[in-house]
């Protein structure tokens, strides 16, 4: 790569000439180099995957932007100060599915009443936590949404089920980018 010094001609000179040659700068100086050639390589399935989901983080994004309540949230907790706009931190939020920590059972033995605890936290925010309860058989018992309480989700039972053994207990966490995460607990 050549290095072009104090020539008039080249100075702040950027770009490529042609397919023959680049010009470009770095730490004030103009540097002339042979043109890259280019291949056509097609992108792997996990490359086209990736861009896909990079495309609809971006318009998940602007939808941020447009919509003045989820941007005031976003715009809330955005740490500008170290270079995060309310768009990157959306756009860090749909790459970013919630995270389901525990699931407290031991208040739960089939009442109407008793209490499952969830513990869910997401980058930005948790948005729903939802419970279901299968038998042993694949039916459902109940379903329904838990009640943030601040540091945990708190399902309540609506339903008397007396033969808990086998019952399958399905926690969903939703962040807003409609990220789910799901964690299955089957009672002994």
């Amino acid at each position: 790569m050549a290095e072009s010094k104090n020539n008039i001609i080249t100075h702040g000179l950027s770009g490529k000439i042609g397919d023959l040659i680049v010009f470009s700068q770095r730490d004030g100086k103009t540097y002339v180099s042979k043109a890259p050639k280019s291949k056509t390589v097609e992108d792997s399935p996990k490359q086209k995957a990736h861009k896909l989901k990079f495309q609809k983080a971006s318009q998940y994004a602007r939808s941020v932007i447009n919509n003045p309540d989820l941007k005031q949230m976003y715009s809330a907790k955005a740490d500008t100060s170290k270079g995060m706009s309310t768009y990157n931190l959306a756009m860090k939020d749909f790459f970013n599915a919630p995270e389901i920590q525990s699931i407290d059972l031991t208040a739960y033995r089939g009442k109407k009443g008793d209490a499952i605890r969830i513990i869910a936290v997401d980058d930005f925010a948790v948005k729903a936590v939802t419970v279901k309860i299968e038998n042993a058989e694949g039916n459902t018992v109940e379903e329904g949404n838990a009640v943030d309480s601040g540091y945990e989700w708190i399902y309540t039972s609506t339903t008397n089920y007396a033969n808990i053994t086998g019952n399958k207990i399905t926690i969903t966490a939703t962040d807003h980018p409609d990220n789910l995460t799901e964690m299955t607990k089957i009672l002994s």
